[in-house]
């Protein structure tokens, strides 16, 4: 796995939250977006080859397709009888929305010049195109998932404890707890 994990957790989350929500959240005003400066050419450039070395694309490569069938499936839901024409303009709209998700990747670029110099988006690049950055991307996701799975356990034992302890000091105010 190329991409670094931090992004995709974030990024991955972010479209999931927008997919599952899609529906309503087309019903309601959008959320202003981050006012972003405007940024040079070369800053641009900059951070689109950063994000290419980290294979960020990935992250929303299949995002237009995950929409259009998220949206599918929600007007079948309501509409059974339309199966077949929903079916049939999910196709035709695939097809007219082809490339849309490359949207995403240069709002991303735009971020990313926004938070970080051109320089320090060259050095950012070099260092991932190194040996330790190669690692970082490759192995990064292990740890996190590693870290993850711990902090699931950690905080269930520790819910187990809290509860525990509401349940003794209600018990000593004479207060069970069911």
């Amino acid at each position: 796995m190329k991409a670094s994990w931090g992004i995709l957790l974030a990024a991955g989350m972010g479209l999931g939250v927008a997919f599952s929500t899609l529906p309503a959240t087309a019903q309601q005003a959008a959320a202003p977006a981050q006012q972003l400066k405007p940024v040079s050419p070369s800053a641009m450039q900059a951070a689109r080859d950063l994000l290419a070395v980290k294979n960020v694309s990935q992250i929303y490569a299949n995002a237009v397709a995950s929409i259009i069938e998220r949206v599918k499936a929600q007007l079948l839901s309501s509409n059974l009888n339309y199966q077949k024409d929903l079916n049939e303009l999910a196709t035709v709209i695939a097809k007219q929305s082809a490339g849309k998700e490359k949207e995403i990747g240069e709002q991303m670029a735009k971020i990313y010049a926004n938070d970080f110099t051109e320089q320090e988006l060259k050095e950012l690049t070099v260092f991932y195109k190194s040996p330790l950055g190669q690692k970082l991307l490759t192995t990064e996701p292990k740890s996190i998932q590693a870290s993850m799975q711990y902090m699931n356990q950690w905080a269930q034992s520790f819910g187990d404890q809290v509860v525990a302890e509401f349940r003794t000091q209600m018990q000593k105010r004479g207060k069970p707890l069911s």
